[in-house]
């Protein structure tokens, strides 16, 4: 069951909108809808529908819908059996569950090498 309860750090894109350009957050950022651009977050959760792709560089993230091109993930990413991640990645520890797909170039680094 997903965490409904927003901080004031939250962001939500949802279902149906359109963004290109930058997002910072210092917290969460849960993407319905398609992103374009830089996206630097604490936490990034893309939900089935949703879709991100640029310069991405989070802590955590966790893809159900599609996430491509250059990405930084600074501790845990977590690929559903619906979600599907492509380009260049940079991770510390990855989970892909049955299902779900990845298709790049994979990098893996110590956890204590990468602050946020």
């Amino acid at each position: 069951m997903a965490d409904t309860t927003l901080s004031a750090s939250s962001l939500i894109i949802g279902e149906g909108v359109v963004f290109t350009g930058s997002i910072s957050a210092p917290g969460r950022a849960t993407i319905n809808g398609t992103v374009t651009g830089e996206v630097s977050v604490n936490d990034l959760h893309i939900g089935a529908k949703g879709s991100v792709s640029g310069s991405i560089d989070a802590r955590t993230i966790d893809v159900h819908g599609i996430l491509a091109q250059n990405i930084l993930c600074h501790e845990h990413l977590m690929i559903h059996r619906d979600g599907s991640v492509s380009g260049k990645l940079d991770y510390a520890e990855i989970e892909i569950e049955r299902g779900g797909q990845f298709m790049g170039q994979m990098t893996q680094h110590d956890a204590s090498q990468t602050k946020v």
